[in-house]
């Protein structure tokens, strides 16, 4: 009785139309239609659902062909038709404008969590309400494919219903940003980002997924995201071909650029020499890096790079000529290989030091 009750306040005036319609046979009027959509519209705001308020239509409609007499009845059904559809066209209008501005509400907040740029306590009480519990720590997850992925894209949904399927109501978003998929979880649940990076890895054919360190509060959410952003970076500079990349596994790289010149000093005066060789410095560095990748096996490294063996000897010897140091050397081996780092961290010789 109360649903009745409460469905019936946005019905006002639905009667007298049906009436009004049924006298003459007409069909209902534009001004009628546009307070029938309004009333779908108020009724959608309200929460009330479209099968109640269909359902409190057929009711009224039915007291209404009661009361009428003769050809009048015969009209009731096309009148209820058209007014069914214009309040179903304004509840359905209030509904879609709600989720664009629940979307829109969604992208601001994350824009404003991956940046760090809203106030931290109004950042938490949004959070809430999208299930993340800011005051704990967390730790995030990003993947990237060839292509860039949304939202509404099959992908993202496919991974999220696989979360959802096996984590259930975990404090667990998904969601996306510069055509990368993102999954922010509790930073003691590695076992999430885990699961998503198999799934991110799967579902973009191929791609890559970095995964931040956990870190506490408001700010621990942008600090795990640029840590994987900058794995993601450090992949492509190093060459890296694993295909899910934590962040704890990498803050070597971060130590050996944090002082630029350091590096860029170190990289000129090492590799430097290598520039007099025929065909520049790019091949010799690419010989050192295979060769320190499949450590320091000369076999190995020459099958890398398509070479053969007496080959690979002789660009090592060329590179101990030009640059005095022996990359068979213990200790010349570490200054090379941290050289080489830098090179790539740099990317020199493409760019100048």
């Amino acid at each position: 009785m109360a649903e009745r009750d409460t469905a019936d306040e946005y019905l006002q005036g639905y009667s007298q139309i049906l009436a009004g319609a049924c006298a003459t046979g007409r069909r209902l009027t534009r001004d009628e239609l546009e307070a029938l959509r309004e009333q779908g519209e108020r009724a959608a705001e309200a929460g009330l659902g479209l099968r109640l308020m269909v359902r409190a239509h057929l009711s009224a409609a039915q007291v209404v062909h009661a009361d009428v007499r003769g050809t009048a009845a015969d009209h009731v059904l096309a009148a209820v038709e058209q007014a069914v559809d214009a309040f179903a066209e304004g509840h359905e209008r209030a509904q879609r404008l709600a989720i664009r501005r629940q979307e829109a509400s969604r992208r601001e907040f994350i824009d404003d969590l991956l940046h760090g740029r809203s106030d931290p306590g109004r950042l938490a009480e949004r959070a809430a309400r999208f299930g993340l519990l800011l005051s704990h720590a967390h730790a995030v997850a990003v993947a990237e494919g060839p292509e860039p992925y949304d939202d509404g894209y099959s992908v993202t949904r496919g991974i999220e219903s696989s979360l959802a399927a096996r984590f259930g109501d975990r404090r667990i978003l998904l969601t996306t940003k510069g055509g990368r998929l993102i999954c922010i979880a509790p930073g003691d649940q590695s076992n999430v980002l885990s699961f998503f990076a198999k799934q991110a890895y799967a579902a973009t054919d191929g791609g890559r997924v970095a995964i931040g360190r956990p870190h506490p509060g408001v700010g621990g959410v942008v600090h795990s995201y640029e840590e994987a952003l900058n794995a993601l970076d450090l992949a492509i500079r190093m060459h890296l071909d694993a295909p899910v990349l934590h962040a704890a596994d990498l803050l070597v790289y971060p130590v050996l650029t944090r002082d630029r010149q350091a590096m860029a000093d170190l990289v000129r005066t090492v590799l430097g020499p290598l520039q007099q060789a025929r065909g520049g410095a790019r091949p010799l560095i690419d010989t050192l890096a295979a060769y320190f990748d499949s450590g320091c096996v000369a076999v190995e490294a020459a099958r890398r790079l398509s070479l053969s063996v007496r080959a690979m000897t002789y660009r090592l010897d060329r590179i101990h000529r030009l640059t005095d140091a022996d990359p068979g050397n213990p200790v010349d081996r570490y200054t090379l290989q941290t050289a080489v780092i830098g090179a790539r961290l740099l990317d020199w010789p493409d760019q100048p030091l």
